[in-house]
């Protein structure tokens, strides 16, 4: 009967591994965004991006609480982007990735502006400051799944993303942005 357990386990596992690893397949868009939202660079967050998604794989016997597979992902991601901030410093040129036109050109040409605006700014950001303000405004993590990623208390989370936020507004007013003018990142509900 012990053998037959342990069949009926083995294919578990199997079944388990098979799901997770289509799972952390799915996940290559949005790491994307938040590698590229932390470097301005498409080459790099690729090959984090790439990185992430070997070792999550290799090690996805690893994960304990499926339900946190985004958190993981992130963790690792962040891991990855840290190992690699510090071993060559970032380059404070700006790529823009190409916008697609809305029907009223006008409209479509303030909004790049906006856009690029904004992320000049970011990329202006202390790296620590950065990261929080990606993770929470635009992932959409909580505070404490941050925390988490980043490997911080929640306290520091909060102090870097309130920071984060207030040097955004400062120099978005610098150039001339105002409240009126931003999108919000995220919706509230």
């Amino acid at each position: 009967m012990s053998n037959e357990n342990s069949k009926f386990s083995l294919f578990g596992q199997f079944g388990r591994r098979r799901r997770l690893r289509s799972q952390i397949c799915a996940e290559q868009d949005r790491l994307y965004r938040i590698a590229w939202s932390w470097c301005h660079d498409s080459c790099q967050a690729e090959d984090l991006v790439q990185e992430t998604l070997a070792r999550a794989l290799s090690k996805v016997d690893n994960l304990h609480d499926e339900q946190r597979l985004q958190v993981w992902l992130t963790r690792i991601l962040a891991n990855l982007h840290r190992d690699h901030y510090r071993r060559t410093r970032p380059e404070s040129s700006l790529e823009g990735d190409a916008l697609t036109a809305e029907d009223d050109p006008e409209y479509a040409a303030c909004r790049s502006q906006l856009i690029a605006l904004t992320r000049q700014a970011v990329a202006l950001l202390g790296q620590d400051q950065r990261q929080v303000l990606t993770l929470v405004d635009i992932a959409q993590f909580s505070y404490a799944d941050t925390a988490t990623i980043l490997g911080l208390p929640v306290g520091t989370v909060m102090s870097r993303l309130s920071r984060a936020r207030r040097r955004m507004r400062e120099l978005l007013e610098q150039r001339g942005i105002g409240d009126a003018d931003v999108v919000p990142l995220r919706r509230h509900r």
